[in-house]
């Protein structure tokens, strides 16, 4: 296996990740201290999903003409250069369009560079594998609010911050080879219902956890103002949320490649409604904290275990175009989640946040009990 490509892929893409995570929760705040209501802020956050779902249109085409390591350094650059222009050009309809072409970019990278993971993967160690990129991406997610508190948001650093971090990916891949053979139509898009068909259980986690990851850096803060706490405090629960992602994924890893991943896909569903419906209950109490930890490793999970299935039953083209209807469900759940919980928290309830991650987590769970894994009925056990 080729340890050195591997770790600097996972780098790559994680560089994503801590760029993301200092930046999108400042573009949040600072257009609530501008004044604008949740609704708005949702929509911002909620403007790079439809990025992801042209992305994922064009990365196979891209990756054939100009070569997966070649494309993937560009599209970073591409997104340091728009995460450089929000701090020189604040004006909300050109944050927008900053901010669509940042998930234009940035989808073709994470397509691209899951695939090459993946693929590098040795099965008996691929839950592991996996899970340790999950963990690195969490890892920087959490970095992300934590840099941003002392950073501070009343300047501009956290976007100067995340164009270095985001020009520092790019450089981590040159030279690097191995990655999976791609055909021109290999994400061309083609195929997401019949793919959601065959795979509805896990596509269905895919769109949870994308909705759950742009709300997490998007509004959690702002749920967390709105419910009385200070911004340092809301900034915090940010962080202690990807501190469970973070902590427990390897050991959902390891549990991977040793038992029913179905069961454990179950579970992490179960655990994931139980805490969603836990927060409004528990939100000014000390339970409040270990309650975050479990929303996060549960929500965590559920994507882990999605790639690791993926990647178990899917190589080279195939495995490119899998993780090109990942990326449009990602897409969709990032559209989808901040459009209506933004809507909701306005017009219907303070806790829109958590009970909506409840209703998703609700329907994931019917789906675990009552539909087939895949297609064919195959239950994916490890080892």
């Amino acid at each position: 296996m080729r340890w050195g490509t591997y770790f600097a892929v996972c780098g790559a893409v994680i560089s994503i990740g801590l760029a993301l995570g200092v930046t999108m929760p400042l573009v949040s705040l600072r257009l609530e201290s501008w004044g604008y209501d949740s609704f708005a802020i949702g929509v911002m956050a909620a403007t790079p999903a439809v990025g992801v779902l042209l992305g994922a249109m064009i990365a196979g085409r891209l990756a054939a003409r100009f070569g997966t390591t070649t494309l993937m350094q560009l599209c970073l650059l591409i997104g340091a250069l728009s995460v450089g222009l929000l701090a020189l050009v604040q004006y909300y309809p050109v944050w927008l369009l900053l901010r669509l072409l940042i998930g234009v970019a940035l989808t073709v990278v994470f397509i691209l560079g899951e695939s090459w993971i993946n693929q590098l993967a040795v099965d008996e160690w691929r839950g592991r594998l996996v899970a340790l990129y999950g963990t690195g991406y969490a890892l920087s997610q959490l970095s992300g609010p934590l840099l941003l508190s002392a950073l501070g948001t009343g300047n501009d650093l956290g976007f100067w911050t995340g164009t270095g971090l985001l020009i520092g990916g790019s450089l981590l891949l040159l030279g690097r080879t191995g990655a999976p053979r791609v055909d021109p139509h290999s994400a061309s898009g083609r195929g997401l219902w019949s793919f959601c068909m065959r795979l509805p259980t896990i596509a269905w986690a895919v769109v949870l956890f994308a909705a759950f990851e742009a709300m997490m850096l998007t509004l959690l803060p702002i749920y967390g103002l709105r419910q009385g706490f200070t911004q340092e405090v809301a900034l915090l629960m940010a962080s202690v949320v990807v501190v469970g992602d973070a902590a427990l994924q390897l050991p959902i890893g390891w549990l991977a490649d040793r038992m029913s991943r179905l069961n454990l896909f179950r579970a992490c569903g179960v655990t994931l409604l139980a805490s969603s419906l836990a927060i409004p209950l528990l939100l000014h109490t000390p339970l409040i904290w270990p309650t975050w930890v479990l929303f996060g490793a549960s929500a965590g999970g559920l994507f882990t275990l999605a790639l690791i299935l993926i990647g178990e039953r899917y190589r080279d083209d195939e495995l490119v175009r899998a993780n090109a209807h990942v990326a449009q469900l990602w897409g969709i759940g990032c559209l989808v989640g901040p459009l209506a919980t933004g809507a909701a928290s306005q017009w219907i309830s303070g806790h829109a946040l958590p009970l909506m991650m409840a209703l998703g987590a609700a329907g994931f769970v019917w789906l675990a009990w009552t539909r087939e894994l895949f297609d064919d009925g195959t239950e994916a056990v490890a080892e």
